[in-house]
């Protein structure tokens, strides 16, 4: 049985204080089941803090690391093996907002896989986002546009380097809107996201590869979403800042 991942991306929020108040949130949170694996991506200048000071069972994400496989001339890049050798053991990759920009240039879906390949060769683990706008759903082209997403990791990554990638499928139009995918169309895609995986990278990757949802789950709804076959975790955004993230690592079925 896959272990659900739920991930805390906290994006561009918060400041010391609040940073330190949401690890002593996470810290005071009580057990976390043994079926949950639980990700915070803080701010990338308090990801130190969160190493320092967060109980041992919750890992420390970053949001983005750069392309380039190697130290050196890279400015404004951190590498994966820097990440790694700070403590990082996940990291973020592809989420919507980068891959349209804010003001600059956005991540193509070539950059994407070379940053997730790049990623898992030095030892990190990747949640890779994927998913489609709102016209792109309402014209009937929401697979097309996560297959094309996918399909240059798939040239990339080799069947065992899937081990260390999680799925987080984000309808871009539920993504801080309050919007939410229904279960039965957030199950709709990610099984068709796991059918795609098995057809193109192979069966034994899509019956273990974990997809996580995205668009706008919380502590309210995340029970209907998370009991779905195919929906492993979540990747939580707005939520992740408020004590509701609580309820939705304890929504996660037991087993």
């Amino acid at each position: 049985q896959r272990k659900y991942l739920i991930g805390e991306n906290w994006k561009c929020n918060g400041d010391t204080s609040q940073a330190t108040s949401l690890i002593k949130m996470l810290n005071d949170a009580g057990p976390i089941p043994a079926n949950v694996e639980v990700v915070v991506a803080p701010v990338a200048i308090h990801s130190h803090l969160a190493l320092s000071s967060l109980r041992s069972d919750v890992a420390v994400a970053v949001q983005n690391c750069g392309v380039n496989g190697k130290r050196g001339a890279y400015t404004g890049e951190v590498c994966a093996d820097q990440l790694l050798d700070s403590g990082i053991t996940w990291v973020i990759i592809g989420h919507s907002e980068r891959r349209e920009g804010f003001d600059m240039a956005g991540e193509d879906d070539e950059l994407v896989a070379k940053k997730v390949k790049t990623a898992v060769d030095a030892g990190l683990n990747v949640m890779f986002c994927i998913g489609e706008k709102k016209e792109e759903r309402e014209k009937g082209i929401t697979m097309d546009v996560c297959a094309r997403q996918m399909a240059p990791a798939a040239k990339l990554l080799t069947e065992s380097d899937w081990s260390k990638v999680a799925i987080a499928y984000e309808p871009v139009w539920a993504i801080g809107t309050g919007l939410t995918a229904t279960p039965a169309m957030a199950q709709e895609t990610h099984k068709s996201v796991r059918e795609w995986v098995a057809k193109n990278v192979s069966a034994a990757v899509a019956e273990q590869i974990r997809i996580q949802y995205g668009g706008s789950m919380k502590g309210a709804n995340a029970a209907g979403l998370l009991c779905q076959p195919d929906i492993d975790g979540g990747l939580i955004g707005s939520a992740s800042l408020k004590e509701d993230f609580i309820k939705i690592i304890n929504a996660c079925p037991k087993p």
